[in-house]
């Protein structure tokens, strides 16, 4: 890159990062408490399971709101409301004493949590050009992983020294300072002063998005118009079969280390985030592998669904994991964390399908369209195995059995997902709207 371009789109990504890291962080933290919460309240699986559905629910229906807000509000608006309430409902668990409370507090976290990746994709979409774009989400996505990789080095000992009420009011505070650098450093691209003219002309170099600026200013495009497009329903029912995999990764893996293996909760501390810290590579590479491939003159559409399969393949041997873990707990650790990598390469190109085929004007409703549809298929998951399997295979004390059932689930989940996504939308055309 010449230098003479200018860098401070960096600048922007390195704060969509910062938020996502903080987005996860304050999701995961009631996963490693779940055995302390579960002795305290007297939870079973049923009623956790009960909690982590009122989070998907509220964060399902929030995405498809979510999306409509920022693009009525504006990025930096939209991005600073959803970041502020998230922060406030982490802090608000805290005050939890029950399940039904803890239903509350999560359907609350849910539900502003979902402005993250819409107002992310918006401002991705608005200070990239196309072929960085899977790169710069590549980028900010693995602040999934470091969030969840500071969590279980940081929640357990806050929870042991002060308390689990602490654990949540710590990292929910976070997002405070978050809001403060938002506010000093973010403007649109035609407004800011830090961006230098090269830098703006290079951003709006595709032809094909010579209306970069006026589009988000034009009409908003109707919910009804976008399910119109097979385009939509490729994106959806993509994150419809493999949000729920990250899901279960995220909400179970504290529970899987400490049934297979009866850790405490300090010492699944470590494994926990191993898995992330592996997923963050793939969460870079991700991004990186289509731009490799465009830049070698494979057509964009190509380049992406020929990453996306290459990713898909990779999350077959979890299958494995727990044979693999029989030998060792690491090697089951390092299989989950290559499929959690390969979800976060898949995950970070999905997203980057939406700004691929829609304008500006509707990428942000889009993102939620499909968020909410990937918040369902974590509820249907959550409620067909976790709620039910889960319960009685623990009670029989088969837990094994519930957990090998899950990992057949994520093994398959992405082989189908880019099945029905080629199917419907074979060369990822542009929608005109």
């Amino acid at each position: 890159m010449n230098k003479k371009v200018g860098n401070y789109r960096w600048t922007i990504c390195a704060l969509v990062f910062f938020a996502t890291t903080v987005n996860y962080l304050d999701r995961q933290v009631i996963s490693l408490l779940k055995s302390v919460l579960s002795d305290d309240m007297n939870w079973d699986d049923g009623d956790y399971a009960n909690i982590e559905i009122a989070f998907k629910l509220a964060y399902s229906f929030g995405m498809l709101v979510a999306g409509r807000v920022v693009d009525k509000l504006g990025t930096k608006r939209g991005y600073a409301a959803a970041t502020g309430l998230w922060s406030l409902a982490a802090i608000g668990h805290a005050f939890a004493n029950s399940a039904f409370g803890f239903m509350v507090a999560r359907a609350a976290l849910g539900v502003t949590e979902a402005g993250n990746f819409p107002a992310a994709i918006k401002t991705t979409a608005e200070w990239f050009p196309k072929k960085e774009r899977a790169f710069a989400t590549g980028i900010f996505n693995s602040g999934t992983n470091i969030g969840a990789i500071v969590a279980p080095l940081t929640v357990p000992f806050i929870a042991v020294a002060w308390g689990w009420e602490w654990a949540f009011i710590i990292t929910g505070a976070i997002g405070f300072i978050w809001l403060v650098l938002w506010q000093i450093n973010y403007t649109s691209p035609s407004e800011s002063k830090k961006l230098s003219a090269e830098e703006f002309e290079y951003i709006h170099s595709d032809k094909e998005d010579e209306e970069i600026e006026k589009a988000v200013k034009e009409e908003k495009v109707p919910w009804v118009k976008l399910l119109g497009f097979k385009q939509t329903w490729a994106f959806a029912l993509g994150k419809f079969l493999t949000d729920p995999i990250w899901w279960f990764y995220l909400f179970w893996l504290p529970d899987f280390l400490q049934s297979e293996y009866q850790l405490s909760m300090i010492e699944m501390a470590v494994p926990v985030a191993v898995v992330y810290l592996i997923s963050t590579i793939g969460s870079i590479g991700g991004g990186y592998l289509p731009m490799f491939f465009m830049n070698n003159n494979m057509p964009a559409f190509k380049a992406r669904k020929t990453a996306m399969f290459i990713f898909a393949l990779c999350v077959l041997p979890v299958v494995l994991s727990q044979w693999a873990g029989q030998i060792n707990m690491w090697l089951a650790v390092l299989v989950i964390g290559i499929a959690a990598a390969a979800h976060q390469a898949w995950s970070a190109n999905i997203f980057t399908t939406v700004s691929d085929m829609f304008p500006k004007k509707a990428t942000a409703s889009v993102t939620g369209i499909g968020g909410m549809a990937g918040g369902m298929g974590g509820i249907v998951l959550s409620w067909a195995i976790q709620k039910n399997l889960f319960v009685h295979y623990r009670e029989i004390g088969q837990i094994e059995k519930a957990y090998f059932i899950m990992f057949l689930i994520c093994g398959a989940a992405y082989l189908l997902a880019w099945l029905i996504m080629h199917l419907l939308a074979p060369k990822m055309t542009k929608v005109k709207v």
